[in-house]
């Protein structure tokens, strides 16, 4: 697989999405969080930056707590442009938990990992993101990490 070199951008609009676009979130959720003024990913960032912030949300929720990690997980990813709410949870799922994280992966390790969950999962590898997309969400994810 090769990978192109293209020449880098060097600012990246990090992306803000409803709620209820984050995968794996239910409808009681939602509404959950709708209730606690959390309507898109960017409010659930900004209400969630400190570990006391996000126990006190799940306490307000009466869920565990790692749904909440889960969730802000998931909101960070889909900053970056690239990977937006498609991807993030396919991320996160492959073992990457932020931006920061995203941004220090070899492409090409990140790709064969993601190929590997969609077999496992789907039985599928024809889904798979191309090694370029793959090189595209590291290379936003560096930049938004640095914003």
């Amino acid at each position: 697989m090769k990978i192109s070199h293209k020449a880098p951008q060097t600012s990246v609009q990090v992306r803000d999405w409803p709620i209820a676009h984050l995968p794996g979130l239910s409808k009681e959720n939602q509404s959950q969080l709708e209730e606690c003024s959390i309507t898109t990913t960017g409010q659930l960032i900004r209400m969630t930056k400190t570990q006391a912030a996000k126990v006190l949300l799940a306490n307000q929720l009466q869920i565990n707590i790692q749904y909440v990690n889960k969730w802000v997980a998931m909101a960070n990813l889909a900053r970056i442009p690239s990977v937006g709410c498609e991807y993030c949870g396919l991320l996160l799922h492959a073992g990457v938990a932020s931006p920061a994280q995203l941004a220090q992966m070899p492409v090409e390790r990140l790709h064969q990992q993601v190929l590997r969950l969609h077999v496992a999962t789907m039985q599928r590898n024809d889904l798979t993101p191309s090694v370029d997309r793959v090189q595209k969400w590291v290379q936003q994810a560096r930049l938004v990490s640095s914003q």
